[in-house]
């Protein structure tokens, strides 16, 4: 866990949570063009997402939790999810009047059961006199959101889901709600891009997700599990200028994360070469300018230390002297070791020159190049680097200390350092943030690689690592979350490599990479290859040639 010494920002304690419940009430859009859901606008003057078009829903209250005796659910509805769809039921008839209700005799609610209940009166108890029983068990959770940690009206909210009912039509209050309107995601979110329907975050990914359903009968089978097709609680940093928002999957997330815990919105996310980020008091980044398909952004360089301890610098990049004046201006001139996770010409050529800039050289550390390096990645270190061994600064009561974890896979002399201190680990080129790292035979080994992530996943529990700053891209988080993710990917990947080879026995590599990787795009297809060259190698090893 990262000391809170070294947090960036005093920390703060988010809103509370108050627990609530959304609908979206669905149904199929003429002539088989997908679905439509109901949306209505709030009113400007509410406390929370003023004007902002919405799905009707609002706060769970305790009369939802009594009325579970006039309430039909499904075998799998669990207590938590029946109070909400409860809850569901009634904000859409307080707001929308629209009743997802039926008699004991199966006939859903007509005109004159709406007509007859107040929408200002106790919602249970009116439905009860007349005998309806709400339909809770037709309405299903879609996802969970959490309203992001720096606003100061937060919900705990259940997006769930339910089916128009087909002779009802709805009436909004006019107080909250106004103008109800049935629309297609796609339809919305064009015109919230053209600025003619304003959205709030959470409504604007819950559609994104929608527009991929044909039907509604799709929607309901796809929730009927009772498990949320996603749960998030978004951070937001800043982008261009301008607040960003960002769910667990996205690559800015875990970097927000790591700045921010408690979701204040002082980090910007924008790349920026000629400046180091401070992501912690003793961890700075600087990305060096040579972005590109293999490189992202740019190559990241760390400066591990603060003005006491001194800095250790890991991979100074490429040779470009810009970049490492930059970094041995952010260190100021206080580098006491270099160390170089591998040697490829975009993290250990630029070494040697930051060695000469310091006053008293520093040391550089790392894994000799092997004969199978291309003749570009030739490296040969001060000192070699051994498995477990601990490099530590030292000063004004602190101390930083980098524990070395080799990981051979991408490349033969691949290493990974851990700050043992804050739980963070520098994964150089062995995991990336946006992509998957090339192994490229011979210097590359598949089997090398995954053994690697495996290695690193055990280095997770017994170091409590909890984030992950590579070498090109943000930080990730969820450390061991993201290992296993990542290996369960390249597993995936060497399945379909398998498939391709007994699809087409005998067949080239260039043949191979269009079955296997036919999810990139075809310019993306001879870098791909080398990566399926070492699957190939490591499929053959395993069980002979297919």
């Amino acid at each position: 866990m990262v000391r809170s010494s070294q947090l960036l920002h005093p920390q703060r304690e988010p809103a509370a949570t108050r627990s609530a419940a959304t609908v979206l009430l669905l149904r199929d859009a003429p002539a088989g063009a997908g679905i439509e859901v109901l949306m209505t606008r709030r009113s400007a003057t509410a406390s929370f997402a003023p004007g902002a078009y919405v799905f009707p829903g609002g706060g769970i209250d305790p009369a939802d939790t009594d009325a579970h005796g006039i309430a039909a659910r499904r075998p799998t509805q669990g207590d938590l999810h029946l109070t909400q769809a409860i809850a569901a039921i009634r904000e859409s008839f307080e707001e929308l009047g629209v009743l997802l209700a039926r008699h004991a005799d199966g006939r859903p609610a007509d005109d004159s059961d709406i007509a007859a209940l107040e929408r200002d009166a106790p919602f249970a108890a009116q439905c009860e006199a007349r005998g309806l029983t709400l339909a809770a068990d037709e309405v299903y959770v879609l996802a969970h959101w959490i309203t992001d940690r720096d606003l100061p009206r937060r919900f705990d909210v259940p997006f769930l889901i339910a089916r128009m009912p087909a002779s009802q039509a709805p009436v909004a209050d006019e107080a909250e709600q106004f103008e109800p309107v049935w629309v297609r995601p796609a339809d919305a979110l064009a015109r919230h891009k053209a600025g003619s329907f304003f959205m709030i975050f959470p409504t604007i990914r819950t559609l994104e997700r929608l527009g991929g359903f044909s039907s509604v009968d799709e929607v309901l089978q796809a929730c009927a599990s009772e498990v949320p097709l996603w749960t998030s609680c978004p951070r937001a940093g800043m982008l261009r200028g301008a607040e960003a928002r960002f769910m667990e999957h996205e690559t800015p997330y875990g970097e927000l994360e790591l700045v921010s815990p408690d979701g204040q919105i002082v980090h910007h996310l924008d790349w920026n070469t000629n400046e180091p980020v401070r992501l912690l008091k003793n961890v700075t980044r600087l990305t060096a300018p040579n972005p590109g398909v293999m490189t992202g952004p740019g190559t990241n360089s760390y400066l591990v230390g603060d003005p006491d301890t001194g800095y250790i610098a890991i991979d100074p990049g490429p040779n470009d002297p810009e970049h490492l004046r930059n970094l041995w201006r952010a260190a100021g001139g206080d580098i006491h070791m270099i160390v170089c996770t591998h040697s490829h010409s975009d993290h250990s050529p630029g070494a040697k020159p930051l060695q000469a800039m310091c006053k008293t050289p520093p040391p550089i550390l790392g894994l000799s190049s092997l004969p199978t390096a291309r003749p570009a990645s030739e490296f040969t270190p001060d000192k070699e680097l051994k498995n477990g061994e601990r490099l530590s600064i030292t000063g004004g009561g602190l101390q930083h200390t980098l524990q070395v974890i080799l990981t051979p896979g991408h490349a033969a002399n691949h290493l990974c350092l851990v700050l043992l201190e804050d739980g963070l680990l520098f994964s150089g080129d062995h995991i990336l943030n946006g992509s998957t790292t090339i192994v490229d035979p011979p210097d590359g080994n598949m089997t090398d690689y995954l053994d690697s992530l495996d290695v690193l996943s055990a280095a997770c529990d017994r170091d409590a690592i909890e984030f992950i700053l590579p070498a090109h891209g943000y930080v990730l988080g969820s450390a061991r979350q993201a290992i296993a993710n990542l290996k369960a990917h390249r597993l995936r990947r060497e399945a379909k490599v398998l498939n391709a080879m007994r699809a087409r026995p005998g067949g080239s590599m260039e043949e191979w990479v269009e079955l296997a990787y036919d999810d990139l795009p075809p310019r993306m297809w001879p870098m791909a290859q080398r990566s399926m060259l070492a699957h190939v190698q490591r499929l053959e090893a395993l069980q002979g040639n297919p």
